[in-house]
């Protein structure tokens, strides 16, 4: 079967990394990433991955510790630089090539992101890990990766989550809260849904990048969200 996309964007929260676990890193399930991702390499599909930190550390909603913002950002970003080089240790353990590129300079143990050079990797047929954030604070990995999947030219930004769907409300409070298979920017907007960070969806309105938001956690989903396509919530031009 031919995958839809020729060049994809995969985000991966923090959380979806952790498992089971209250936290940190559960290397089954990024051993599981990594061979949902070599299966699209050996279809012809390249691809390029941003990393959250939720599962080590969240750089909002840590009021309580006393840190500024903009210094707990900076711990968000270490934390996906963390989860970065668990996800390159895994696609290497299975033979692949694989590259963290990091907008936060830590060159020991991260190339540097510079866009040509990322391009050029991907055309090689590595598999690009962008960690760091931007290197700035204040932004969320939702609209890092609606940056780095403009940046590169990708066909879609796939967002894998521990949800099915974007719903219109919360369903865990709200029962009547309905799945939308396919959504417009707008409306996703305008309803203030809380699925994806709004900056990050206004900025793939502007580039008419669409958005699949799926559940990452089923085997295959990864997959299928790339070769089907039938899963989750399209988020495209109404």
């Amino acid at each position: 079967m031919a995958a839809l996309y020729r060049r994809v964007l995969l985000k991966l929260s923090g959380e979806a990394l952790k498992g089971n676990a209250a936290s940190g890193i559960d290397f089954p399930t990024v051993q599981y990433v990594a061979r949902e991702v070599h299966t699209l390499l050996e279809s012809g599909v390249q691809v390029g991955i941003v990393v959250g930190g939720g599962n080590i550390w969240r750089g909002v909603g840590n009021e309580g510790t006393g840190l500024d913002r903009a210094t707990a950002d900076y711990m968000g970003m270490l934390a996906t630089i963390m989860n970065g080089l668990a996800l390159q240790s895994a696609f290497e353990q299975l033979g692949l090539e694989a590259r963290a590129m990091s907008a936060l300079r830590l060159d020991q143990v991260c190339e540097p992101y510079i866009r040509q050079r990322a391009l050029e990797h991907l055309r090689k047929g590595r598999i690009l890990i962008f960690v760091g954030g931007t290197g700035l604070p204040y932004f969320t990995t939702d609209t890092v990766a609606a940056l780095r999947a403009v940046e590169v030219g990708a066909d879609i930004l796939l967002k894998g989550t521990n949800v099915d769907a974007v719903y219109s409300g919360d369903p865990r409070v709200d029962k009547s809260a309905r799945p939308y298979r396919e959504i417009g920017y707008d409306q996703f907007l305008a309803d203030h849904l809380k699925a994806m960070d709004a900056t990050a969806i206004s900025l793939c309105r502007e580039n008419h990048l669409p958005i699949l938001l799926f559940n990452m956690n089923s085997p295959g989903n990864i997959i299928r969200a790339v070769m089907q396509g039938d899963i989750g919530t399209l988020i495209k031009e109404a």
